[in-house]
C-alpha cells in the first residue's frame, strides 16, 4: 500500500538510522542475549503475577530499555547490544499476556483435570511456544512495510529509541526503577508478614431480615416481598503493584474501571442480596457477618460476573469496530508485502536484512503440523483438530498483522489482545458447534485455538514495536529476529511455572486457585465461560444477555471504554479501588506540576520519573509475590507473623507513604526549565 501523495516530500525511503548502515558494531553477542533472557523471564513472570491479579499487563519495553542500558554501559557494551537486550527482555511481557489470558481457562473450564506439571506443563508450554514462534514468523512477513509506514507513529518505540540515544541519562533513570523495586518488594512482604493488614472488609446491614419488605402495589396490596440481608464493602488493597498500575494508566482510565467496581458492589450486589436475603438465609449456618460474606461473594461471582461477561463481549466487539479502518489497512499491508521479488530483497542493506519469506513460510508450515498433533492430543479428535489448526493459521496471521498495526498507532500498552482473542474463540466455537463437536473435547479445541492466536498476537505486536526501535537505531532485523526466537523459546519453557506457583499457593492459602478473589484471572475466566457456554452448553445466557444490553447502553451513553467498565465489575472491588487511588496520585502530581508552572520539558522529566517509579513498585511486588507463593510450600516458620490481627489503619499509613513517594519523586525530578525535553515513556 503506497503512501498518499501528500506524504511524498517526507522521502520515507531515505531514512537514516542512528547507527549508519555501513558501520559494523557489536550487536548479537552472548552477554546481550543472556541479559535479555534474564529480563524476559523476570519481567514476564512479573506481568503474569500482575495480569492474574489485576487483569492488566504493563509494557516492558521502557523498563527493559533502562535496565539494559544501565547494565551494558557498565560492561562497555554498544548501543546495538543494548537494543538486542531490550528486545529480548521485553518480549516476556507479550508471552505473559497471551498465557494468562488463556492457559488458566483450561482448568477453569475443567478441560484439564489439574494444573500440576504432569497434567499441564507440556500442554501449556507447547501452546505458548507454538503461539510465540508463530507470532515472530507472522510479523516477520509484514515487518518491513509496517515499520517504514510514515502513517504509523509507534509512540512507545520512538520513546524507547530515544532512551537508548539519550546515553548517560539511562543511569540516572535506572535509580528510580531499582530503588522502587526494593520499596515495592519490602512493602508487599511486610504486609504478608502481618505488620499491617493489606485488605479490610466492612459489613453492614441492608434492610432488616425478617422485618424489611417491599410492597409491589398500592397501599393495602398483599403483594409483599420479604427483603433484607447483610452486604459488604471492601477497602482498597494496600498494594504497591495496584497503585503503580493506576499511576501508569492515569486517572481517567482508572476512574472508568473503578466505575465498574462501583456498579457491581454499590448497586448490583446490594440490590441482589437485599431481595434474595430471605432465600439466602437458609443456606447460612449462622446469621453472622462472616457467613454473609461468603454468600455475598457467591452472588457476585455467579450472578454479577456473568453480567460482566456480556459487557466484556460488547466492549471487545466495539473496540474492534472502532479500529476497523486500522484493521483493514493492516491486512492490506500484509498481503502487499508478500509480493516482493527476490531482486528487490537482494538490494537490501544491513539494516533491511531479515529472514527470507521462504524460510518463514516453511517454519509456519512446520508449526501447522505440530499444532495438528497438539490439538489431537488435547481433544482426542482428529478431523476437528486438523480443521482447528487450519483456522488457527488463517486467523492467527490476520490478527497478528492487526496487532502489529494497532501497536504502530497506540503502543503495546493499549493493544486490545483480549478483544482479538475473543473474536478467535467465537469463530472456533461456532465452527466446533457446526461440526457437531461438544463437551470437554470441543471446549479444549476451542481454547487451544484461542491460546495460540492470543500468544501469537501479543508477541507479534511486541516484536513489531521492537523492529521499529531497531529501525530507528540502525539494528539488523535478522539479528533481532534471532534474538526474539531465542527469547520466546526460553520464556515459553518457564512461563508455566509462575502460573502454577501462584495457583497452587493460592490453594494452600485457602483459596480455589485460578478464579479466586485473590487470583481472579479475569480474561481466562471470560474465555472459559464462553467456551463452556457455546460448545459445552453450560452458560447462564439470561445473565450474559443482560450484560450485552448493559454494554450496548454504555455505548449509547458514549462511555469511553465499555470493556474497562465490565472488567471493573469482574475484578474484586479492593483491586479496582487501589488502582483508582493510583490514578488519583497521578492526577494530584499532574495538578501540582501545573500549579508550579512546569514547562513541557519539566513535565516530560517528571512523567519519566513517575512511570519508572510506578514500574519499580509493580516489579517489586510481583517478584516478591512469586517468592511469597514459593514460601507457601515451606515450613510455617518461613512465614512468621508480626501480629495475629494486623491493623488496616497501619496499612492506610503505608498507603499514604506510597502516595507521597509517587507524587514527590516525579516533582523533584523536573529539573531545570532550560534543559531540553527528554523522550517520555508514553503509555
Amino acid at each position: 500500500m503506497s503512501a498518499p501523495a501528500g506524504n511524498a516530500p517526507q522521502e520515507v525511503r531515505k531514512h537514516r538510522p542512528y547507527v549508519p548502515e555501513t558501520m559494523e558494531m557489536k550487536e548479537l553477542t552472548f552477554r546481550a542475549v543472556f541479559l535479555g533472557l534474564i529480563l524476559t523471564v523476570v519481567l514476564g513472570a512479573a506481568n503474569a503475577y500482575l495480569g492474574l491479579r489485576a487483569g492488566i499487563t504493563i509494557a516492558a519495553t521502557y523498563p527493559a530499555a533502562v535496565i539494559a542500558m544501565a547494565v551494558l554501559r557498565a560492561w562497555k557494551g554498544s548501543l546495538l547490544e543494548e537494543n538486542i537486550a531490550r528486545t529480548a527482555g521485553s518480549i516476556g511481557e507479550g508471552i505473559a499476556a497471551g498465557a494468562i489470558f488463556t492457559i488458566p481457562a483450561f482448568l477453569i473450564a475443567k478441560a484439564w483435570p489439574s494444573f500440576r506439571p504432569a497434567d499441564a506443563y507440556w500442554k501449556s508450554t507447547a501452546l505458548i511456544m507454538v503461539g510465540s514462534i508463530l507470532g515472530v514468523l507472522f510479523i516477520s512477513l509484514v515487518r518491513r512495510v509496517m515499520v517504514e509506514d510514515p502513517e504509523l507513529p509507534f509512540p512507545e518505540s520512538v520513546a524507547a529509541a530515544e532512551i537508548h540515544k539519550a546515553g548517560q541519562r539511562g543511569a540516572a533513570a535506572a535509580k528510580y526503577l531499582f530503588w522502587n523495586i526494593g520499596v515495592g518488594g519490602v512493602v508487599y512482604m511486610l504486609g504478608r508478614f502481618g505488620l499491617f493488614a493489606a485488605d479490610q472488609d466492612f459489613h453492614f446491614p441492608i434492610g432488616s431480615l425478617g422485618h424489611t419488605q417491599v410492597r409491589l402495589g398500592p397501599a393495602g396490596s398483599t403483594n409483599i416481598v420479604a427483603t433484607g440481608a447483610t452486604t459488604m464493602f471492601a477497602a482498597p488493597s494496600v498494594s504497591p503493584a495496584y497503585l503503580g498500575v493506576g499511576y501508569i494508566i492515569g486517572l481517567r482510565l482508572a476512574s472508568i474501571q473503578f466505575a465498574g467496581g462501583v456498579l457491581a458492589w454499590g448497586l448490583m450486589v446490594p440490590v441482589l442480596v437485599y431481595f434474595l436475603g430471605p432465600q439466602l438465609r437458609q443456606y447460612l449456618p449462622a446469621d453472622t457477618p462472616e457467613n454473609w460474606s461468603a454468600m455475598v461473594l457467591a452472588v457476585w461471582r455467579f450472578i454479577v460476573r456473568p453480567i460482566a461477561v456480556g459487557g466484556m463481549l460488547v466492549g471487545a466487539a466495539y473496540t474492534l469496530f472502532k479500529m476497523r479502518k486500522s484493521l483493514t489497512a493492516g491486512l492490506g499491508k500484509a498481503f502487499g508485502d508478500l509480493k516482493q521479488t527476490a531482486d528487490q530483497r537482494a538490494k537490501l542493506s544491513r539494516t533491511e536484512q531479515y529472514m527470507s519469506s521462504k524460510v518463514v513460510l516453511g517454519l509456519i508450515a512446520l508449526m501447522f503440523v505440530l499444532m495438528c498433533f497438539l490439538y489431537m492430543n488435547i481433544s482426542h479428535l482428529r478431523g476437528p483438530a486438523i480443521l482447528a489448526a487450519g483456522v488457527m493459521i488463517v486467523v492467527g496471521f490476520f490478527f497478528a498483522t492487526v496487532s502489529g498495526n494497532l501497536v504502530g498507532f497506540i503502543g503495546s500498552s493499549n493493544n486490545p489482545i483480549s478483544g482479538l482473542t475473543l473474536s478467535t474463540l467465537l469463530i472456533a466455537a461456532l465452527l466446533m458447534v457446526s461440526l457437531g463437536v461438544s463437551g470437554g473435547e470441543g471446549v479444549a479445541v476451542v481454547l487451544g485455538v484461542a491460546a495460540v492466536v492470543c500468544v501469537s498476537s501479543a508477541v507479534a505486536g511486541e516484536l513489531l514495536q521492537d523492529f521499529k526501535v531497531g529501525y530507528i537505531l540502525g539494528g539488523t532485523p535478522r539479528k533481532i529476529q534471532i534474538a526474539e526466537l531465542i527469547a520466546v523459546v526460553v520464556a515459553s519453557l518457564v512461563m508455566y511455572w509462575p502460573l502454577m506457583l501462584l495457583h497452587e499457593a493460592n490453594i494452600r492459602a485457602g483459596g480455589i486457585g485460578f478464579g479466586d478473589r485473590q487470583l481472579p484471572a479475569v480474561q481466562s475466566g471470560l474465555m472459559a465461560t464462553l467456551a463452556q457456554g457455546i460448545v459445552g452448553g453450560d452458560m447462564p445466557w439470561p445473565l450474559v444477555v443482560v450484560g450485552i444490553f448493559f454494554g450496548i447502553a454504555m455505548i449509547m451513553m458514549q462511555v469511553r471504554s465499555p470493556m474497562l467498565v465490565a472488567v471493573g465489575m469482574y475484578l474484586p472491588f479492593e483491586t479496582t479501588f487501589a488502582i483508582f487511588l493510583g490514578g488519583v496520585f497521578r492526577g494530584v502530581g499532574d495538578w501540582l506540576a501545573e500549579r508550579r508552572g512546569f514547562n513541557a520539558a519539566q513535565k516530560a522529566r517528571a512523567e519519566n520519573a513517575g512511570v519508572l517509579t510506578a514500574s519499580g513498585l509493580i516489579a517489586g511486588e510481583a517478584i516478591l509475590g512469586l517468592v511469597w507463593a514459593g514460601l507457601q510450600f515451606a515450613p510455617s516458620w518461613a512465614r512468621p507473623q508480626f501480629f495475629s490481627k494486623p491493623s488496616y489503619l497501619a496499612g492506610i499509613a503505608v498507603m499514604v507513604g506510597l502516595a507521597g513517594l509517587m507524587i514527590k519523586i516525579p516533582l523533584s525530578s523536573a529539573g531545570d526549565p532550560n534543559e531540553p525535553a527528554p523522550p517520555t515513556g508514553m503509555m
